[in-house]
């Protein structure tokens, strides 16, 4: 028989010994929160939730339906904000409303990132007239919807990377991990694009608004007109008259139009014409099937694709 106070030495090596040979159990992992996002358009929250999956959380201000040049803020909007880590804008005068909202919510932790940086930009080749219609969009140093191209949504993607790694290092591994999967998928969609627009004789269109740019040059389509300079501004008669003598003379067979925007004008332009409207979406869940990036970009490019070829 060992001494009482022997006998407790000598289970506390025994069960030293055997955590040394079994491991020593972990303790439960302390469930970091997720970080809390806001991004002014839903592209930009597809993306978060794309690299950061589960360890963000994601307020998008704009749902897809609404027009990103006019949004109005809503109070839901200031609080969402307020409890933000992040907040992911575009940048290039697309969301003329956000700084005011951010200036509101007053969250001195809260860090905006830009994601048009690094971005080649298109220029709108306004004239006089139509550059003073513009505004913001046309002083903004080029247009904004940068994320109709796929090698531009690649660049955005990165610095939202980027962003979520820096405000939460330990999990980085898998932001930089899930940020590769979606760049291959997205990689496979637009070669995919590419070879179905490759079929196409004639890539001309009429555009309702400036949205396309980026689109026309990454797939090789043509805008010869545009009906309004920007969202929310009118063209006028001499203008409109202009359009249908060009349409009718280059015999221009399609006119894009965006769920966002009335139809009035394009619809009576076809009528006038003999074209036909093919109405696409600039942001996801616009239309019915286009919840995502992925899903949106195939959407627009076939919807495109399927009407320039009919006609």
């Amino acid at each position: 028989m060992f001494p009482l106070h022997q006998t407790g030495r000598l289970l506390a090596i025994i069960f030293i010994s055997v955590l040394s040979i079994l491991g020593t159990p972990s303790l439960p992992a302390v469930a970091q929160d997720p970080i809390n996002v806001v991004v002014t358009i839903p592209v930009l929250k597809d993306f978060t939730e794309q690299v950061g999956r589960s360890h963000v959380r994601v307020t998008s201000l704009l749902s897809g339906y609404e027009n990103e040049h006019t949004y109005s803020p809503k109070p839901s909007d200031l609080i969402a904000v307020r409890k933000a880590q992040l907040l992911f804008e575009i940048g290039i005068g697309l969301e003329v409303w956000v700084s005011s909202l951010v200036k509101n919510a007053g969250s001195p932790s809260l860090r905006v990132v830009t994601t048009s940086q690094e971005i080649g930009l298109v220029q709108d080749h306004l004239d006089h007239h139509d550059a003073h219609q513009a505004g913001e969009e046309a002083q903004s140093g080029g247009n904004p919807h940068i994320w109709l191209d796929p090698e531009n949504a690649a660049i955005m993607m990165r610095h939202i990377t980027e962003a979520l790694i820096k405000a939460d290092p330990a999990h980085a591994v898998d932001f930089r991990k899930n940020q590769a999967t979606y760049l291959l998928q997205l990689d496979q969609l637009r070669k995919e694009l590419s070879e179905r627009i490759k079929r196409l004789s004639d890539r001309r269109f009429v555009a309702h608004h400036p949205a396309w740019p980026y689109l026309a040059r990454r797939f090789g389509f043509e805008i010869v007109g545009t009906i309004q300079a920007q969202s929310g501004t009118e063209p006028s008669a001499l203008q409109l008259q202009s359009l249908i003598a060009k349409i009718k003379k280059d015999r221009i067979k399609v006119i894009v139009s965006e769920i966002q925007l009335s139809q009035k004008i394009p619809e009576l332009l076809a009528k006038e014409t003999k074209s036909r409207v093919v109405v696409l979406t600039t942001l996801p869940g616009g239309v019915p099937g286009t919840e995502t990036y992925l899903d949106m970009l195939r959407y627009n490019v076939l919807q495109l694709a399927n009407a320039l070829e009919a006609a």
